[in-house]
């Protein structure tokens, strides 16, 4: 992967194939895009991998990252055109999906979002305690990552380099830019006319045993309102499932792709 400049930008593999469809990535509250790399291999069998990486300084609004996500989408085509995209978004990168898509709605062949952090709004006392954290001084915040760990993850799913991966990640995001990001996510709001719209195939992946958010929740809401959507539960899941051994994130993408002329309501894998 390429070096994170001062603005969004795609993080690249070494192997560019752009004979392939594209696969945008847009990550978590991170904003690494590293935290992919689990996946990465898998998914280059059949696509041209692009992880979006915000710069830890960045506290543009969302209309603004959605614009930089469009642009760098678009140079991606110029170099190679006649071929199809797919949107991935996965927690807060599945609320950028969602704006990334309503403002480009016929770019995509498929939009798969990963326990959106969308569903924020489904419990006010995340909102309640999201706005105490700015009393909390910085030096907490090194601490509160540890701490927040098996919330955010099923760490017994994970691997030991991926948990301290993770770890790493966490805390390498200025206190500043947590805020800023969690400020975005309650703030975030998109009108269900709009995803309504989005007519092309949708696969919503919801972590039934996600204890950061209420993302079965958000995905069973989500999938009565998408056109043409699809729910996978992952019954034994965390909040950030990419990382989890079992999981294979082209499996469900590459069944999605086979079965998009027929979608059906939920399938349990």
């Amino acid at each position: 992967m390429g070096k994170v400049e001062l603005k969004p930008c795609f993080l690249t593999p070494k192997r560019l194939q752009p004979e392939y469809p594209l696969f945008v990535y847009l990550p978590g509250m991170d904003g690494t895009g590293q935290l992919l790399r689990s996946q990465t291999a898998g998914l280059e069998a059949a696509f041209d991998v692009r992880c979006l990486a915000i710069p830890r300084e960045d506290l543009n609004s969302w209309d603004v990252l959605t614009n930089s996500v469009l642009d760098l989408i678009h140079a991606e085509l110029k170099k190679s055109s006649q071929r199809s995209v797919y949107l991935c978004g996965e927690s807060f990168g599945g609320c950028l999906a969602q704006k990334v898509a309503i403002a480009a709605p016929h770019l995509f062949e498929l939009i798969i979002l990963i326990n959106p952090a969308s569903s924020f709004h489904l419990h006010p006392w995340l909102n309640w305690g999201s706005q105490l954290t700015y009393l909390a001084p910085s030096y907490l915040y090194d601490i509160g990552a540890l701490s927040v760990l098996p919330f955010l993850a099923a760490l017994q799913r994970i691997s030991r380099s991926d948990r301290q991966e993770l770890l790493k990640t966490m805390r390498s995001v200025p206190p500043e830019t947590v805020l800023w990001r969690l400020s975005l996510i309650r703030e975030f709001e998109v009108n269900d006319s709009e995803l309504r719209r989005l007519t092309q195939p949708a696969l919503v992946l919801a972590s039934a045993c996600d204890r950061l958010l209420p993302s079965l929740a958000e995905a069973r809401r989500l999938v009565k309102i998408l056109p043409n959507a699809k729910m996978v539960i992952l019954p034994y899941s965390g909040h950030a499932c990419l990382l989890e051994t079992d999981i294979n994130l082209y499996d469900f993408v590459n069944n999605a792709a086979l079965k998009r002329r027929g979608f059906k309501p939920s399938l349990r894998f």
